[in-house]
């Protein structure tokens, strides 16, 4: 099995939306990402091995696990919290718990479908031996689905995989594309993956930050769409194929050898709009849980912005947390918290879909061309085809 821990960008290659100058509006904080916002740290796992027939509980392998610690690892203050979803054919862990409370206790984690319960074990069993721990946890993990590229049968996430990402975990750049949960992801039937993007805002004199993290695995070719322009509709090939002559296609997938060169923008993972979408929110604004429930709403647009229309198939499920308010949670007393007025939350819903939009990109940029399972290759987004159709729209990029 082959293991990779990363925890910044420093190997990532490929340009993110603002090194092309990709017109997503407002103003982006110094790292683009949901770690400009003070204390949150992110850890990935990544685990990929093996190449060709897909033989369940061997591979090949493309995933792993990313975790999200709204106040840093070594800090377990609950932040205040909520949740949304858009389509809900999909998993996120914790989440009646969230609602009801208004309180977000312990990480965040994003792996594939078949792999919630073990990383949700291995997050209590992480939880239950850290000093002043709560005796009962209802830890977060949300899924999006990589089987068309991975063994998700074979079970490959292990405990050990979600403490490394845990323990690992860090402030500072975060890596993108190929990597933690988003490993063997597909999105808009370009290779998906973790992305992340952020914006400041300034109200009443006062500047707040708004991160976001995506796992983007959702959307047909036709409606993806960069900055309004529709690149979907430009780029008609580069659909996932099958490289290997050998290997009989399964039907589920829909998707010709890649010896077949003609263009079908209704082909292969996706077609339908099947997969999901899971949308981290990080601020530190402050915000009570039924404004964080409004934010994580606007979440949806962003996707929209990107091609996503929540179909049946997909599950779009987003959370939103505050690092505000400390100590909020504690049970001794009354807690005095802070609140922006409702009136003054505009700002922060355009950097949330803002956000949200850039991180997308950011994912299906950093991502890189990948084969898997069965020899299914997902195609990187082309960043000559890109530039050649935002010219087309008088959107230009740079080089």
């Amino acid at each position: 099995m082959g293991l990779l821990l990363a925890a910044t960008a420093s190997a990532q290659a490929r340009p993110r939306a603002h090194d092309l100058g990709v017109p997503i509006a407002g103003t982006r904080a110094p790292l683009n990402g949901i770690t400009d916002v003070a204390g949150v740290e992110v850890g990935h796992t990544t685990l990929i091995s093996g190449t060709g027939q897909l033989i369940v509980g061997t591979g090949p392998v493309r995933t792993g696990v990313t975790v999200i610690h709204p106040r840093g690892r070594a800090n377990g203050d609950p932040v205040l919290g909520a949740w949304f979803t858009l389509n809900g054919n999909g998993e996120m862990t914790g989440t009646t718990w969230v609602e009801e409370s208004g309180v977000v206790e312990g990480p965040i984690a994003i792996t594939n479908t078949h792999s919630v319960g073990v990383v949700r074990d291995a997050i209590i069993a992480w939880q239950m031996r850290r000093p002043g721990s709560q005796p009962w946890a209802l830890p977060i993990v949300a899924e999006t689905y990589d089987g068309f590229v991975s063994d998700i049968n074979g079970f490959h996430v292990k405990p050990e995989h979600v403490f490394t990402a845990l323990d690992g975990a860090r402030s500072g750049a975060v890596q993108e594309g190929n990597v933690g949960g988003g490993t063997g992801m597909v999105c808009l039937q370009f290779k998906g993956g973790i992305g992340t993007a952020s914006r400041t805002v300034d109200i009443g004199g006062r500047s707040y930050t708004v991160g976001v993290l995506v796992q983007c695995n959702f959307g047909g070719r036709p409606t993806f769409q960069v900055a309004g322009v529709p690149v979907g509709q430009e780029i008609t090939d580069f659909m996932p194929c099958f490289a290997l002559s050998d290997v009989a296609i399964p039907p589920q997938a829909r998707a010709r050898s890649c010896a077949d060169a003609r263009p079908s923008p209704s082909a292969g993972a996706g077609e339908d709009g099947a997969g999901s979408i899971i949308v981290v929110v990080a601020t530190d604004a402050p915000l009570l849980p039924h404004q964080l429930k409004r934010i994580a709403t606007r979440a949806s647009l962003g996707v929209a912005r990107a091609g996503g229309v929540g179909e049946n198939g997909s599950g779009d499920i987003f959370i939103a947390f505050s690092t505000a308010n400390a100590r909020a949670a504690e049970s001794d007393g009354v807690r005095t918290v802070q609140m922006l007025p409702n009136d003054l939350m505009n700002p922060l819903f355009h950097a949330t879909v803002a956000a949200t939009e850039e991180a997308i990109l950011n994912a299906m940029l950093a991502a890189e061309t990948m084969e898997g399972a069965n020899g299914l290759r997902i195609h990187a987004l082309p960043l000559d085809r890109l530039r050649t159709a935002m010219a087309k729209y008088g959107r230009p990029l740079r080089k």
